[in-house]
C-alpha cells in the first residue's frame, strides 16, 4: 500500500531550524555572533561572555568553548539567560547551550556570493509547556532576530522594539 504524504511526515518538535542569507563577508558575520559588541548591534541589550578564569572579555573579543555568558533582550523583563559555549571555531560554526536544555548551534556558508547563516535548536523537550515556548516562542524569536541580523548587517535599521513601555510586539 503507498503511503501517502501526511503519513510520511512527523513534526519534530525537538528541534528546528532557521536560515537566512546575509550579503556580507562570513568573517562579519562570525564577529557579530561571537562578540559582545556584535550580538548587542542587533540581538541583545546585553551579552557578555567570562573565560575559563571567570573574567570577562573585552567587548570585541571572540567568545571561545568554555565560555559562560549572560544575555538580555530589549524590552524583556524577564531573567538573565545564562549558558554556556559549547564550541567556536574562529570561522563558521558557533554553538551554546541556550534556554535550559536546549543547544543552539550556528553555522556559516558562502553560497551564491550570500553568506547563509543557519541555527538549528535542538534537544527541546517535548512536553507541552516546552513546545510551546521553546519551540514556537524561540523559532518565532529567532526569526525576527534573523531579519534584524540581516537588515543591520546589510545597511539597513535597527528593527528592535527598545521602548519598554511597548510591550507584546513582536520586535522585542
Amino acid at each position: 500500500m503507498a503511503e501517502t504524504a501526511t503519513e510520511s511526515f512527523i513534526f519534530d518538535w525537538s528541534r528546528f531550524t532557521v536560515q537566512i542569507p546575509v550579503y556580507a563577508d562570513m568573517n562579519k558575520i562570525y564577529e557579530v555572533w561571537t562578540t559582545q559588541a556584535g550580538l548587542e548591534s542587533w540581538f541583545l541589550s546585553k551579552a557578555e561572555f567570562r573565560n575559563q578564569e571567570n573574567a570577562l572579555r573585552d567587548i570585541k573579543s571572540y567568545a571561545q568553548a568554555g565560555d559562560q555568558y549572560t544575555f538580555m533582550w530589549w524590552g524583556y523583563k524577564g531573567p538573565e539567560e545564562n549558558g554556556k559555549v559549547i564550541a567556536a571555531n574562529g570561522k563558521d560554526l558557533f554553538q551554546f547551550s541556550f534556554a535550559g536544555e536546549c543547544v543552539v548551534t550556528i553555522t556559516l556558508k558562502m553560497i551564491e556570493g550570500a553568506c547563509i547563516v543557519e541555527l538549528i535548536q535542538d534537544n527541546i523537550p517535548v512536553d507541552e509547556k516546552s513546545m510551546v515556548n521553546f519551540h514556537l516562542g524561540c523559532s518565532q524569536g529567532w526569526t525576527f532576530y534573523f531579519a534584524n541580523l540581516k537588515s543591520i548587517v546589510d545597511g539597513g535599521m535597527d528593527l528592535r522594539n527598545k521602548n519598554e513601555k511597548l510591550i507584546r510586539v513582536i520586535n522585542t
